[in-house]
C-alpha cells in the first residue's frame, strides 16, 4: 500500500513538472503573450526616472490589499450581478458614420476601453479591443457582453494613431493588432510595448515609445504620455518591464484626456494643473476591488479625478463589456451618476456605437444599462 501510494505521489509529481514546462513553453513561444523588451532598450530606459533596477516604477509606493470595510462591502457582489442577464444594446454603424472632414470632434465607444476619437481631420483609436473574449486562453473565458459590435474591423476607416495605454490583454489585444496593423499609419505606446508590437509583425519606423510627459506630433495634435498608478505585464516574467500610462490629446479647438488604468493619486491634480482644462475626458470607471484598490479607480474616485484634471464633460470607461471584478457589472456608473451629481461636471452615458459630438450640444444620458422593466 505504501509503495503505491509512493508511485502515485512520484507521478503527479511528474505529471505537475511536465505541465509547468508546456506552461513555459507555450508562454515562451505564442505570439498571443508579446514579446520581450532587449537589453538595448533597457539600456536607454536607464536615462528615464521612471526606471529604476531594471524595472518601471510607480510615482507613489505599491501595495495591493486593502482592509477597508467599506471597499469590501461595495465591491463584491454574487456572481449573477457580475454579467447583464439580457442583451445589452449597441448602435451599428458603417463606413459612412466615420466621414467628418470640417465636423466637430466625434468619439464612438466600442465598449471597455476601446475609443475611436475623430479630431483635426485625424483617426485615432485607442486600446483597440475587438476579440469576443477576453481571456488569451480557451479555457478561461471571459466573453464579451454584447453579441456585437457597432462594425467589423475591416469597415473601420483608415487609422492615423493607435494609442496603447499599457501591455494588459484587455487593452492590448493580440488578434485585434494583427487584423487593423495594415490599415494603420502610426502606434505610440509607453516605453517598452514596442517589444510586443514589433514581434507581431509592426516595423519599428511605425512605432514612437514615451516616456511620462513626453510630446509627439501628430499632425495639429500634441499627443503628450501622463502618468497613472498602475503595472504591466503579459507572461510569467514581464511584470513592470514595460510602461503604462494616459494620454493628452490636445488640438486647435479640443483638449482631451484618457486616463488609462490605475489608482487614484496626486498626479491627477498635478495633471490638471499641467495641461487642463480639459473639454472632454474618459475616465476610467470600473474593474474595482479591494485586492486591487491601487490598481483601478472606484467610481466616487472618477467622479473626483473628473475634478482634478479639471474635466467639463467626462464619459466613464473600462466597463460595460468584459467582467474583470467582483462588482455588479453596471455598479459603475450608477454609483457614478449619483456622485457626479454633487458636481458641476457634465457626464455622458453613451451606448456602446453611439456617437459624441464636442459641438456644445446634448451629450447622449440614456440609462441604457437598465433593463426595460426598471425605467418604468
Amino acid at each position: 500500500m505504501l509503495n503505491f501510494l509512493g508511485y502515485l505521489f512520484l507521478s503527479l509529481l511528474i505529471l505537475l513538472f511536465l505541465l509547468i514546462i508546456i506552461l513555459i513553453i507555450f508562454v515562451k513561444f505564442s505570439p498571443l503573450f508579446g514579446g520581450k523588451v532587449s537589453k538595448e532598450q533597457k539600456e536607454k530606459y536607464i536615462k528615464s526616472p521612471n526606471f529604476q533596477h531594471g524595472k518601471f516604477v510607480n510615482l507613489q509606493d505599491q501595495y495591493t490589499i486593502h482592509k477597508s470595510a467599506d471597499f469590501i462591502d461595495d465591491s463584491i457582489k454574487p456572481k449573477e450581478l457580475r454579467n447583464p442577464d439580457f442583451d445589452i444594446p449597441y448602435i451599428k454603424l458603417n463606413k459612412d458614420d466615420f466621414i467628418t472632414s470640417g465636423e466637430p470632434t466625434r468619439i464612438t465607444w466600442f465598449g471597455h476601453s476601446t475609443i475611436l476619437l475623430q479630431t483635426e481631420g485625424k483617426n485615432i483609436l485607442a486600446d483597440p479591443m475587438f476579440s469576443k473574449d477576453l481571456s488569451p486562453v480557451r479555457w478561461y473565458s471571459r466573453p464579451r457582453y454584447s453579441k456585437g459590435l457597432p462594425l467589423n474591423i475591416d469597415e473601420l476607416p483608415e487609422i492615423d494613431a493607435v494609442l496603447i495605454t499599457h501591455d494588459h490583454y484587455d487593452h492590448l489585444d493580440y488578434p485585434t493588432i494583427k487584423q487593423i496593423k495594415n490599415k494603420v499609419k502610426k502606434f505610440y505606446t509607453p516605453l517598452g510595448v514596442s517589444a510586443h508590437l514589433i514581434r507581431w509583425g509592426i516595423s519599428a519606423d511605425r512605432i514612437e515609445e514615451l516616456d511620462w510627459y513626453e510630446d509627439a506630433r501628430l499632425g495639429k495634435l500634441t499627443l503628450t504620455l501622463t502618468p497613472s498608478h498602475h503595472y504591466s505585464g503579459r507572461s510569467l516574467s514581464d511584470r513592470f518591464e514595460t510602461l503604462w500610462g494616459g494620454w493628452i490629446i490636445k488640438g486647435s479647438k479640443d483638449n482631451i484626456y484618457l486616463s488609462g488604468d490605475g489608482g487614484y493619486g496626486p498626479h491627477f491634480k498635478k495633471i490638471g494643473e499641467r495641461y487642463g482644462p480639459f473639454d472632454f475626458a474618459m475616465i476610467e470607471c470600473g474593474q474595482y476591488c479591494s485586492y486591487w484598490i491601487q490598481n483601478h479607480l472606484f467610481p466616487e474616485q472618477t467622479a473626483q479625478v473628473a475634478l482634478d484634471v479639471r474635466a467639463r464633460l467626462i464619459m466613464p470607461i473600462h466597463w460595460g463589456a468584459f467582467t474583470i471584478a467582483m462588482h455588479g457589472w453596471a455598479d459603475p456608473v450608477e454609483r457614478l451618476k449619483k456622485k457626479v451629481k454633487e458636481t458641476d461636471v457634465i457626464l455622458t452615458t453613451p451606448m456602446i456605437g453611439e456617437q459624441i459630438l464636442l459641438d456644445g450640444g446634448s451629450p447622449p444620458d440614456t440609462e441604457w444599462w437598465r433593463k426595460a422593466e426598471e425605467k418604468k
